[in-house]
């Protein structure tokens, strides 16, 4: 076999070697009503630590940084910023991992408010859950990273009628502005 030889290499202070690849950014928010009382919103953000707990490694070796915002909605002026339609929501370079929002009844977020209230349902291989199981969020992280996702263009934003409710309802009980 025969050697190469190689004139001039980076290691011999050449220039002939690429820069490294750069790092692409894996942006993930996390978007929640409350972390105190919410079960949802709780387990919501456990799973989804543990998802990315399990993928990082994987992630690394890729050439992603993940940066993780998670970001407590309590106010309208936060929801409109953020074009918040359900709590709780995560979205992976700002598409959501669940594209339909369904709700059903969030005692817990009730009681913040001293109204009903309606909080999200995740939807996964044909179950509902309360919180996104930790392989769906797992799934929707590699999917963002492997496949081609580009965000669904929609109607112009407007506050759901469900958090405008809990907003005004939290506002009235609590006498804040």
């Amino acid at each position: 076999m025969k050697k190469l030889k190689s004139a001039a290499c980076c290691s011999s202070g050449g220039s002939c070697c690429a820069t490294a690849p750069k790092t692409k950014e894996l942006a993930i928010d996390f978007l929640y009503l409350d972390l105190n009382t919410c079960e949802r919103c709780r387990g919501t953000g456990t799973n989804l630590d543990e998802a990315i707990r399990d993928v990082s490694a994987v992630l690394n070796a890729a050439g992603f940084a993940l940066k993780l915002n998670k970001v407590n909605i309590t106010s309208k002026e936060l929801a409109v910023k953020y074009q918040f339609l359900s709590s709780p929501t995560i979205r992976i370079n700002g598409n959501d991992i669940m594209l339909d929002v369904k709700e059903s009844n969030c005692k817990e977020c009730g009681d913040i408010c001293g109204d009903d209230v309606d909080c999200r349902v995740w939807e996964y291989e044909g179950v509902e859950y309360t919180e996104p199981p930790k392989s769906m969020i797992v799934n929707a992280i590699l999917k963002a990273v492997y496949g081609v996702h580009e965000k669904v263009p929609g109607d112009t934003y407007a506050l759901p009628e469900n958090l405008e409710k809990f907003f005004d309802s939290k506002e009235r009980k609590t006498g804040s502005v």
